[in-house]
């Protein structure tokens, strides 16, 4: 099962799960004939478009996963013609199947790079950014921590930073007032957006982390991890510490500002510094022009506040969705 599968199990039946895993989606309505926001389902929904058949092919970050497979599953109600698998590759792994024109939409948990630009303009790949939800990179420890409630920048750099490696083995090596306790680093591989954006943010370059660590693209075995070590800590997307809570801790993180927890107000309020971060998809130009793929975008802009809160994803503000549903509606215009 997927990571994006494991998240959806919070939100979905268990029939949801099974349908989900056989990847079935479909085509959708214009943003004007789509359900309301309020119901992502096809009850209470206008007519669907007719005749609308073929696979949308998505692929990417597995933190962004959740929310387009619960887009496609709810798409998939009205339109059970068009498949719209959902897969995990990590966000660089996600661009460059997107770049070698091997897939129709990438799920991003950071922007593109400008290499990976490169990549898309050399096979004539051409995109839109959306910005599809919020998330608060949570930084987590198990229950049995009693000492690391906030942990500053400062901290957090001391214990990922590549000249820690073979050198803080141990939560005092950390901070003084902290216990013996060996420190066991849990966290995603290097293919992924949240590993990008973690490195940059906390280490000031992206991609610079000690190795040292045990990586997984996976993020239960992150979760399994942190909770089976008294030592552990890692990171994550907000919904899977959501997600387990009964085993886990969210540190609050202090920038400078005071320690402040993660949460969907500091989040869109702009308060947790620096983890707080825009979701994304990018569509290729060329695949929109495809009904079905129109379509679910349609159906994704209509219904992304509701499909976000399913989801479990912190959800747009006001202003943020009006761009989005602004941006799709520019995108196949063009």
């Amino acid at each position: 099962m997927t990571s994006g599968q494991r998240r959806l199990s919070a939100v979905a039946t268990a029939a949801f799960v099974v349908s989900l895993a056989a990847a079935c989606g479909g085509g959708g309505n214009s943003a004007a004939t789509s359900p309301e926001a309020s119901a992502p389902s096809s009850a209470g929904a206008s007519e669907p478009a007719a005749g609308l058949s073929g696979e949308i092919k998505i692929d990417g970050s597995s933190t962004v996963a959740p929310l387009i497979s619960v887009a496609s599953e709810a798409f998939g109600e009205e339109q059970p013609q068009v498949k719209v698998p959902v897969g995990t590759s990590g966000t660089g792994g996600g661009f460059e199947k997107f770049c070698a024109g091997e897939t129709d939409i990438s799920n991003a948990s950071r922007p593109i790079k400008d290499e990976e630009k490169t990549l898309c303009e050399g096979k004539g790949i051409k995109f839109t950014e959306l910005t599809v939800a919020t998330d608060a990179l949570t930084v987590v420890v198990p229950k049995e921590n009693t000492w690391a409630k906030c942990l500053t920048t400062a901290q957090l750099k001391k214990m990922w930073e590549p000249a820690a490696e073979g050198k803080v083995k141990t939560w005092k090596d950390v901070d003084a007032k902290f216990p013996a306790e060996p420190l066991k680093l849990y966290g995603p591989g290097a293919d992924s957006g949240t590993f990008d954006y973690f490195t940059d943010e906390i280490n000031g370059e992206e991609g610079a982390s000690r190795k040292d660590y045990s990586p997984s693209e996976n993020d239960n075995d992150i979760v399994n991890g942190v909770a089976g070590a008294k030592g552990g800590l890692g990171y994550f997307g907000f919904t899977y510490y959501e997600e387990n809570m009964d085993k886990l801790t969210a540190v609050e993180v202090d920038s400078g500002s005071g320690c402040v927890a993660p949460s969907v107000e500091a989040a869109q309020g702009g308060k947790y510094t620096p983890l707080a971060r825009s979701l994304f998809v990018y569509p290729s130009t060329t695949a929109v022009k495809r009904p079905e793929v129109a379509a679910f975008l349609d159906y994704l802009s209509a219904n992304i506040g509701s499909l976000a809160k399913e989801a479990k994803f912190i959800p747009l503000n006001a202003e943020q969705e009006a761009k989005l549903k602004s941006d799709i509606t520019a995108l196949k215009a063009g």
